[in-house]
């Protein structure tokens, strides 16, 4: 049962124990219908009632430029997103692009039920969340379904292992349409092995790369959020370029043979060999 938690003068914490940890969604003080979902006190997600158009996390401004630029403006996609959390990024495409169709896998169902009796969707909004391991979710989309996918998925913190291979790209590959897009949340702190080795993997399914993150997660300064792009065809590079450069938290672009330089020789990760993303250090959820 979710318990509540009253924030001075506001809205109430809500709080209830998922099959990811405990779960807290906490009340926005600077936007009267805005929550934030923790997890085990960690930020995962944050979700505007009023405005599904409005992303806070910089990771989800970036995966939002990706949906922005995965087709004309307006017009409607086929998206799978490989976990869901407060289905920030679902609730953004169905706003920015009417009549979109939208498959969500998310394998903690406690979290879903949260969300969505405290998060209501908008009924209109065509929107199908699937429990369950989101390899065996995507397993179930059709070959060429997908205009774009989006993989933020995260256990304990961390990426599991199995979500992390040359065999789940080759499965991602499958799912999207010729020139469909790929898009993953990745996160690494120094000496990003585990970025540099993401990047090696998906070299040898797409031909085309790009990574968008802050500057000092690219440098190894800190640990942080990166999101890898990748496709057949060719990425809207100088836009999302411009794009991060001018986001409240600026970030950059590494293609082409700059990102081949950062990757720095790492190999490319398959089944036998993958190992989950490394734990964020204590302190930065402090």
């Amino acid at each position: 049962m979710a318990k509540s938690r009253r924030a001075r003068g506001g809205p109430e914490s809500v709080l209830e124990t998922v099959d990811g940890g405990l779960a807290e969604l906490r009340p926005d003080r600077d936007r009267p219908r805005g929550w934030t979902l923790l997890l085990d006190g960690a930020p995962q997600s944050h979700v505007d009632l009023d405005d599904p158009a409005y992303l806070d996390f910089s990771y989800q401004r970036r995966l939002g430029h990706v949906a922005d630029l995965a087709g004309p403006p307006g017009k409607p996609l086929r998206v799978v997103h490989l976990g869901g959390g407060a289905l920030t990024l679902a609730r953004y495409v169905a706003a920015t692009r009417p009549r979109s169709t939208q498959q969500v896998v998310e394998i903690d169902t406690p979290l879903v039920q949260l969300v969505r009796q405290k998060l209501p969707l908008d009924g209109g909004w065509r929107i199908r969340v699937r429990g369950g391991d989101a390899r065996a979710g995507l397993a179930k989309i059709p070959d060429g379904w997908a205009d774009l996918i989006i993989a933020d998925v995260f256990g304990g913190a961390r990426t599991p292992a199995h979500l992390t291979s040359t065999e789940f790209l080759t499965e991602i590959h499958r799912a999207l349409r010729p020139g469909g897009f790929y898009a993953a949340n990745l996160a690494d702190g120094p000496p990003l092995r585990f970025l540099r080795g993401q990047i090696a993997t998906a070299r040898t399914v797409f031909p085309e790369l790009c990574l968008t993150a802050d500057p000092a997660v690219l440098r190894g300064k800190r640990f942080g959020n990166a999101v890898l792009l990748a496709a057949d065809g060719e990425l809207p590079v100088a836009e999302l370029t411009r794009r991060a450069a001018t986001d409240p938290q600026a970030g950059r672009v590494e293609h082409g043979r700059a990102l081949l330089d950062f990757t720095g020789g790492a190999a490319a990760v398959t089944d036998a060999t993958a190992l989950a993303s490394p734990a964020p250090p204590a302190e930065t959820f402090g």
